[in-house]
């Protein structure tokens, strides 16, 4: 494997009453496109910042390629790592330009940074300050910046989980065709479903600091390879017709409403987080395991 991580942390978080344990042990290969997958206070971003060096490890033992990041007491110092981490709340610095936040982290523009101004179509705001930009705009600066280094690791942690769905959609191509692009080896943390199948190649499920499964999107969701993920939400209400039931599913700001053989439906509950599949124009219905 290209990438290992190993590490071990105590966890004191405001979702645990008590704190409790990370351990991981995880392999990736370059190339690879993982989601991490689980409840708030899991152990996800502790995850991202041990792999950045931003967060010390109890102990830890990271390898990518042939480079040692941390080994025992060893600890490649953050500037010194190649991994590019875009954060929830953009840390976009208010009182530099668009032009100036791309261009931090390495001084000069090069012909690969404008390379990345141009595939994030960021030209007609280069100059303009921070505070005068909008979400996905700002999203976008903080993904070029992320990138300005070429880095070999890029982590996200929930980048796009404030932007509404068509900017969201937008971003999530971009996203999608610079890791392949690049050739990068990606981290997301979300905790949307129909993203995490539209962009990752593994999920790795987190509980209480363990990785509890692993494996494609289609080990994880039970998604069937002839069927077409559509939205996931929650049961909101069920309502019996006769041989069937109908299921109200609350999806981002929508509610779907799919009817159910009576039988089935009895296998969910309402609360519960499903994904919504078509297949053969009738309506598959999947638990999500958290």
């Amino acid at each position: 494997m290209d990438i290992i991580f190993e590490c071990t942390k105590t966890l004191r978080t405001p979702h645990t009453q008590n704190p409790f344990k990370l351990e991981i042990s995880q392999t990736m290969n370059f190339g690879d496109f993982v989601a991490l997958f689980g409840k708030s206070g899991a152990g996800k971003t502790t995850i991202l910042r041990i792999l950045a060096g931003l967060t010390p490890p109890d102990t830890g033992y990271i390898k990518v390629g042939d480079e040692i990041w941390q080994d025992g007491k060893y600890i490649l110092p953050p500037q010194k790592r190649s991994i590019g981490f875009m954060f929830q709340d953009y840390a976009l610095f208010p009182h530099l330009s668009v032009e100036e936040n791309i261009l931090f982290a390495t001084k000069r523009k090069t012909d690969f940074i404008s390379w990345l101004i141009d595939t994030m179509e960021l030209n007609a705001i280069l100059k303009h300050p921070i505070t005068q930009i909008s979400g996905g705009q700002a999203q976008r600066v903080a993904l070029a910046r992320s990138l300005a280094r070429k880095p070999k690791i890029l982590l996200l942690d929930e980048p796009l989980s404030a932007l509404d769905s068509t900017m969201r959609l937008t971003l999530q191509n971009i996203i999608s065709k610079l890791h392949s692009d690049l050739g990068l080896s990606t981290i997301l943390i979300s905790h949307e479903i129909t993203e995490i199948i539209r962009l990752s190649t593994k999920v790795w499920c987190i509980e209480n600091g363990n990785i509890t499964k692993s494996g494609s999107t289609d080990e994880i969701f039970g998604a069937p390879l002839s069927g077409k993920v559509q939205l996931s939400g929650e049961i909101l209400r069920k309502t019996p017709q006769g041989v069937v039931e109908i299921i109200d599913i609350a999806c981002a700001s929508q509610i779907v409403r799919v009817l159910y053989p009576t039988d089935d439906a009895k296998n969910f509950a309402i609360g519960e987080k499903v994904l919504i599949v078509s297949k053969a124009f009738n309506p598959l219905l999947f638990k999500i395991p958290f």
